[in-house]
């Protein structure tokens, strides 16, 4: 829901009920991942999205129906429904959309979780989205420090608890199943969950115009921006406006102390030993999401020896993405930065960086499996 948030609690502040229906599942080539939402105002208005536009208007009918009588719905959309084609969800991909209400007396919490949201402070709001009529639609609010709510099971809420605190922790939405009364080899019950973690971060070495056009994708694709370099002189805010922060120090230095989880992306643009070798050092040995490092072939070689007598294990330099960047030609600091995101998020979904009419089977991979 973090997309539509701000009119969400707009309406929610002044009292209003509003109707939010939101992707909870996807299957093959559906546009929209989990957690993409619409919402339906008290004037009509719709803002959001649940499907690039495929059932936008199959989905706010239902919305506006939630709105009006706070029943909660769980629908799916597909090719595999006779009527797929009238609701628009031609390009063959799968949706479950789970429609609810959101007011004060529907959803008190929200103000809460939507200042954490803002705040940067990781919540996760786990909604039962089947399984149970009377229970359907119940939530409970999951932080690292407690849990707030009830699905009116004292063992169903320690198993989503459990469960839900570690999704927290990698920035993960899903949903998760149950038996009737919390038990894990069960599927009778159907969690969604929505995790709102701060946004993983990308830090970037070396203070050059390359970086510039790193950090400015990178800040595109959501990603908090570092950029690190030990020489003042060119370290500076004014150079790197896109940046969430400049850092003056000693790569590995700093790369040692700051941190960083398995959704943190590093990219090493300095090519210069004195730096690369000791930052890369420190950066293969630790729980990243991607680590890439540019120089050309011979660089990148001579640098692979280096790390090779410092220690570093073949299995360890099997993670080091160098060249960096997916080969699409780049020249230009912004058509390399192209490359580099684009090697980022095909690392992230599994993606073959050839061209999708070299392909074939769904365009959209299912499940994430590297850089968040």
């Amino acid at each position: 829901m973090r997309d539509v948030m701000t009119d969400v609690l707009a309406w929610w502040e002044a009292g209003e009920s509003v109707g939010v229906g939101t992707v909870v599942g996807t299957w093959k080539s559906a546009p929209r991942q989990p957690g993409a939402a619409m919402a339906v105002g008290p004037d009509g208005s719709a803002v959001g999205s649940v499907s690039g536009g495929c059932v936008e208007g199959a989905v706010y009918e239902l919305a506006d129906l939630a709105r009006q009588d706070g029943a909660s719905h769980l629908q799916r959309y597909g090719v595999s429904d006779d009527d797929a084609y009238s609701v628009g969800l031609t390009c063959g991909g799968i949706i479950d959309v789970f429609v609810e209400q959101v007011s004060r007396t529907s959803f008190p919490e929200f103000g809460e979780v939507a200042a954490d949201i803002e705040a940067g402070r990781p919540v996760a709001v786990a909604t039962l989205i089947s399984g149970d009529a009377e229970r359907l639609g119940r939530r409970v609010i999951i932080r690292p420090d407690g849990t707030t709510g009830s699905f009116g099971s004292d063992r169903l809420d320690d198993a989503v608890r459990d469960d839900v605190t570690g999704m927290l922790a990698q920035g993960r939405t899903g949903i998760v199943h149950y038996g009737p009364d919390g038990e894990r080899r069960g599927d009778d019950v159907a969690v969604f969950v929505n995790s709102y973690a701060p946004r993983p971060r990308m830090i970037v070495f070396g203070a050059i115009d390359f970086a510039a056009a790193v950090a400015r994708i990178g800040s595109f694709l959501g990603y908090r921006v570092t950029v690190c370099d030990a020489r003042p002189t060119f370290a500076t805010k004014k150079r790197f406006p896109d940046a969430d922060e400049v850092i003056v120090s000693w790569p590995h230095k700093y790369l040692a102390k700051t941190e960083v989880d398995e959704r943190t992306v590093v990219c090493v643009l300095t090519h210069d030993p004195k730096f690369d070798v000791p930052l890369l050092e420190v950066a293969l040995r630790l729980p990243l999401a991607y680590v890439g490092a540019m120089g050309s072939r011979r660089t990148n070689d001579d640098r692979a020896a280096r790390l090779r007598e410092r220690g570093v294990t073949e299995q360890e330099l099997a993670r080091l993405h160098a060249p960096i960047g997916l080969d699409i030609g780049a020249r230009t600091p912004e058509e390399t930065a192209v490359s580099v995101a684009a090697e980022i998020v095909a690392l992230r979904w599994g993606g073959t960086g050839s061209p999708l009419r070299a392909t074939e089977g769904p365009i959209h991979h299912e499940q994430p499996v590297g850089v968040g």
